[in-house]
Order: C-alpha cells, then structure tokens, then sequence
C-alpha cells in the first residue's frame, strides 16, 4: 500500500512515517521546500518519496497521487506561535487552501485514492471543567481555535463529493520526547521552577504520540468514517499534569500557580491554549476495537522522559 502524507516533516508526521515502515507502507510526502525532497532511501529498504507543493501559489506535483490509496492530512501553521492578526489568518489559511488544493488537484486527476485521514483538534469543543465531550457534541467553541477547527473539518468533508471516504482525528494534547508541549512543560520543572497555570482544575486531554501515530494507521487499516478524538482514555487536570511531570523526573513543585492575567499579558490571546478546558472521550476509537499502549498518564510520562 501507498500512502500519501501531508505535514510528514513535522512532529506528528514522523511518527506516522515511522510506523508506515514499520508496517512496510509506502510513503509520498508533500514538502513546500524543495531540498527536503528525497526519493528511496538508498539506506534502507523503505519506499520513501517527496514531491513538491506550494499552496499559497496552488502549485501541486500530481505525481504525489501516484498508486496512492489513502491520504493523511496533517499539514497547517503551528498554533504555538504568537496570534498576531496576521498569523490568525495564515493558521487559518494554511488549513483551508491545503485541504482545497487536494481536493482541486484530485478533481483534474483519474486517481486511486480510497481515503482520506484529516488531523482536526479537541479545541472545536467549548471550555468546560464539568462537561465530558464526545464526537457527537454539536456546540463549537465561541474561540479561534474552535472556528479555525470548524472551518478546516467543513473544507476536508468536500472530499467525500469526490467519493473518497473521510475520517477526522481531533487530537488533544501530544506527549513526545522530541519536542511539543511536554518538552515546555519539562523545561521549568527541571530548573525546579514548575507550577500549574491558574487554579490547575482545567483539564488536559492529553495523548503518548506513539498511540496517536498508531490511531492514525489503524483508521487507515480499517478504513474508518466519521469522527475520532485523538486522546487518551484518562484525562487529568492541569495540576496533576505538573505534579505527574514533576513526580517522574523526581523534581519539587513549590512555586505558586501562575495566574491567568500574568500569561495572557505575555502570550496574549493564545494563552487560551494554557487554560482552556476540554475533557474529551475516546470510547468510539475504542469501541472500534483501538488498543491503548498508555492508557494513563505516568507511565506514559515514564516512557518519554526515560525513567522507568
């Protein structure tokens, strides 16, 4: 099997390209840099293709599709970057014009693409410290995150007019020892200046990213439809996020919690990222006959931070 991956380069799209080999898939990946492109490495036994795109000029190498018989789509501009009203707008953008020039680019094309596996986020669903979502709550979160998560679900349903099945993971918060969120987390709890933000009762649904590249696959495996939510099926709160971080690198947590007014002042709207609540489900992956490797937080943590 081929597949064709979108964002490969990124945190998330090098775990899925590893466990593609793993599993001896064949992997087309779309790159906007022309020198990340690399055809069969000659180093190993991996079938391994970069073709070039650029979305803001509309520019897509067609041969990416080549025997391709399921796309996963990662691609879009990091959140974890100051929301400027110009970066909004390319968050926003380079969601949309991708998904956009896919789906253009296939409509031109006789193809053999079956599927498609779109990355979305748990941040469509509202702030909340008592509500427990799954995929069928309608509500959409009144906050940017919420809107851009909503725009980029309605762009990647336009597949499904082209007859290519359409499966959507809403990933939580990604647990990886190469860099993300955990590393941040990590950095002040090391210096034994870590603390929770706010009152710390926020929840954080969080997921090992070996378990998130794996949710992908099998969605892929066993040609899944519809919504999932990429999270693990303990979700804890902030504060038990930090003293977890904390318990396994066998560091002190004496600071004060760090108020909402001082991050906002410093990370200015996209402190939401910090504070917003979302306890989400996993039960429908589940139910699907999904297998967690790290169903609870500590062990998880173990892994990634190399202490067992």
């Amino acid at each position: 099997m081929r597949v064709l991956i979108t964002g490969a380069t990124g945190l998330i799209g090098q775990e899925i390209v590893k466990c593609c080999h793993e599993k001896d898939i064949k992997v087309n990946y779309l790159t906007t840099s022309k020198s990340k492109i690399v055809q069969t490495d000659t180093d190993s036994s991996h079938d391994y293709q970069g073709f070039y795109w650029n979305p803001k000029t509309k520019e897509i190498d067609i041969n990416c599709f080549k025997d391709v018989a399921v796309i996963i789509h990662l691609a879009g501009a990091t959140v974890s970057k100051r929301w400027t009203s110009a970066y909004k707008k390319e968050i926003l953008s380079s969601r949309k014009e991708t998904t956009e020039l896919l789906i253009n680019a296939l409509k031109e094309e006789s193809h053999t693409v079956k599927q498609i596996i779109s990355a979305s986020a748990i941040g469509i669903y509202p702030d909340s410290l008592t509500k427990y979502y799954d995929q069928t709550h309608n509500e959409i979160s009144p906050s940017f995150l919420g809107q851009v998560v909503a725009v980029w679900e309605d762009a990647v349903d336009e597949f499904s007019k082209l007859g290519i099945n359409v499966s959507k993971i809403r990933i939580g918060l990604v647990l990886s020892n190469k860099g993300g969120a955990l590393q941040e987390m990590v950095k002040p709890i090391k210096l034994g200046m870590g603390s929770a933000f706010g009152n710390g009762k926020q929840w954080q649904s969080w997921i090992h990213i070996n378990d998130l590249a794996h949710m992908f696959l099998y969605a892929l495996k066993h040609n899944l439809t519809g919504v999932y939510n990429g999270v693990a099926p303990n979700p804890v709160s902030n504060n038990e996020l930090t003293k977890a971080i904390a318990l396994v690198m066998k560091k002190p947590l004496f600071m004060p919690n760090i108020p909402k007014f001082f991050m906002k002042l410093v990370l200015g709207e996209m402190h939401i990222l910090l504070f917003e609540s979302q306890r989400v489900s996993s039960k429908r992956i589940e139910d699907k006959g999904f297998y967690f490797k790290y169903n609870y937080l500590e062990p998880a943590l173990k892994n990634l931070l190399g202490r067992t």
